[in-house]
């Protein structure tokens, strides 16, 4: 199986410093995870959109896939309240 590179959307380094560690910890664990499978069991095709929602703990992470490329883009992280606006 191909290996995907995650990127990070700029604004998303603004969502990871509101992140208590202990939750940062388990929630880059599970981005890290996506390289080797994009979708995994529990992430959800978001409505009308070419994206993802994966959820830890209680925070969500939006990414979309480019399959083509083997890239994954990390676009928000965040409560459910924040990620959704």
């Amino acid at each position: 199986m191909a290996v995907y590179e995650i990127f990070f959307k700029e604004s998303v380094w603004k969502d990871i410093h509101k992140i208590p560690n202990k939750d940062l910890k388990s929630i880059l664990r599970k981005i890290r995870e996506l390289s080797e499978n994009p979708r995994p069991v529990g992430c959800e095709k978001l409505t009308g959109q070419n994206r993802y929602r994966l959820r830890q703990g209680r925070y969500r992470m939006v990414y979309s896939i480019q399959d083509k490329a083997l890239t994954i883009w990390v676009v928000a992280i965040g409560h459910r309240k924040d990620v959704y606006r």
